[in-house]
C-alpha cells in the first residue's frame, strides 16, 4: 500500500514516526481510491488522517478534496484557504471561489478569482477560473456575459483539447437552459469529439435532448449490490439464527450439565446423608453399647454391693449369734423359773389360810 502512494506523499510522510506515517499513509491511500465512488466515506478517511497529521500539507489536501468531493464546502473552503497559506501560489483559487459560490457568496466568489495574476501563463489555471466565472455570472443572472466568456475562450483554442471539451461542455450546457437545444446539441457533439477519455457524459446530455431513454447500467449495479447486500445480510440472519441456535443448545447441555450436577449433587447429598445416617446408627449402636456397659457396670456394681450387703448381713448375723446363745440360755432358765413359780403359786399365803380358818 505504500508503494501505491505517490512519491511527494510518502516524502512527506517519512517526517513522522513510522507507525503513525503507516497509519495516516493507509487513510490518504483509502481516501484517494473512494473519492469517485463514496466521496462521504472517502472524506471520513481524510478527515482520520487530518486527526493525526494536520500539520502536513497532503493530508490538508487529502482533507479538502474529499469535503468538496462529498459537498462539504465549508469545510473544503477552510482546508483550501489553509493549504494556500501553507503553499501560497494561486493553483487554488478555482476552487476556492466555487466553494464560496456553492455558500452562497457570489461576489466573495468573484472577488476571488480576481486575485489571480493577469500575467499569469498557466492555461489549465485560466480556463479553470473562467470555467467558475462563467458558472457564478449564470448564478447571478447574467446569462450573456457568461456565454460570451466561453465563446471568447473557445474562438481562441488555448489549452489541451481535454480543456477545450469542457469549455464547449458548458457553452452547451448553458444552451440548453436557455432553450436553444439545437445549439446545445451542436456543442454537446464538438465536446464529445474532444472528450478523449469519457470524463464527460455527453451521451446521455444528447439522448436527453432527444427523448431517449438510456438503460441505466449504474442502477443494475446498484440493484446488484443490494441484492448481494440481502444476500450477506440473510446470510449474517442465519449466521445468527445458528448462533443463536447454538447458544441454545450450550445453554440446553449447560442446564443438562446442571441437572447432572444437581444429581449428582443430590446422590452425593443422599450419599452423605446416608452416611451420616450410618454414622448416627454406629453413634446410637455406640451410646447403646456404652448404655450396656453401664448398665453392666451398674449392675456389677450391684452385685458387688448386694454381695457387700449380704457380706454385711452375714457379719450382723455372726454378730447376733451370741445373742441367739443368751437367749437359748434365757430359754434353759425360763422352765425352771416358771416351775418356782408354779410352786409359789399351789402354796397357799397367810391370808387364804386364814380365811380358810
Amino acid at each position: 500500500m505504500e508503494n501505491e502512494l505517490p512519491f511527494g506523499v510518502r516524502a512527506e510522510l517519512k517526517s513522522l514516526p513510522k507507525d503513525l506515517a503507516d497509519i495516516v499513509g493507509a487513510h490518504i491511500w483509502a481516501a484517494g481510491h473512494l473519492i469517485d465512488e463514496d466521496p462521504d466515506l472517502a472524506f471520513r478517511h481524510a478527515e482520520a488522517a487530518r486527526r493525526r497529521a494536520g500539520r502536513l500539507p497532503i493530508v490538508r489536501e487529502a482533507a479538502a478534496e474529499t469535503a468538496y468531493a462529498a459537498g462539504e464546502y465549508a469545510i473544503a473552503l477552510r482546508e483550501f484557504r489553509a493549504i494556500r497559506r501553507m503553499n501560497g501560489g494561486d493553483d487554488l483559487l478555482p476552487v476556492i471561489a466555487d466553494c464560496e459560490r456553492a455558500l452562497g457568496r457570489h461576489r466573495d466568489a468573484l472577488a476571488v478569482l480576481a486575485e489571480l495574476d493577469p500575467a499569469t501563463r498557466n492555461i489549465e489555471l485560466r480556463i479553470e477560473c473562467l470555467l467558475v466565472e462563467a458558472g457564478i455570472r449564470d448564478d447571478l443572472g447574467q446569462r450573456a456575459e457568461a456565454l460570451r466568456l466561453l465563446k471568447a475562450a473557445i474562438g481562441r483554442k488555448i489549452g489541451a483539447p481535454g480543456a477545450q471539451a469542457r469549455l464547449r461542455y458548458a457553452y452547451a450546457d448553458l444552451l440548453e437552459r436557455q432553450g436553444d437545444a439545437q445549439g446545445a446539441r451542436e456543442w454537446f457533439t464538438s465536446a464529445a469529439a474532444l472528450d478523449q477519455h469519457a470524463d464527460l457524459d455527453v451521451a446521455d446530455r444528447l439522448a436527453s435532448i432527444d427523448g431517449v431513454v438510456l438503460p441505466d447500467f449504474a442502477d443494475d449495479e446498484d440493484e446488484d449490490d443490494d441484492l448481494d447486500e440481502d444476500d450477506s445480510d440473510e446470510d449474517l440472519d442465519e449466521d445468527d439464527s445458528d448462533e443463536d441456535l447454538d447458544e441454545d443448545d450450550s445453554d440446553e447441555d449447560l442446564d443438562e450439565d446442571d441437572s447432572d450436577e444437581d444429581l449428582d449433587e443430590d446422590d452425593s447429598d443422599e450419599d452423605l446423608d446416608e452416611d451420616d445416617s450410618d454414622e448416627d446408627l454406629d453413634e446410637d449402636d455406640s451410646d447403646e453399647d456404652l448404655d450396656e456397659d453401664d448398665s453392666d457396670e451398674d449392675l456389677d456394681e450391684d452385685d458387688s454391693d448386694e454381695d457387700l450387703d449380704e457380706d454385711d448381713s452375714d457379719e450382723d448375723l455372726d454378730q447376733d449369734d451370741p445373742d441367739e446363745e443368751d437367749l437359748e440360755g434365757e430359754d434353759e432358765a425360763t422352765p425352771a423359773a416358771e416351775d418356782e413359780a408354779a410352786d409359789d403359786s399351789l402354796e397357799p399365803t397367810d391370808d387364804e389360810g386364814d380365811e380358810r380358818e
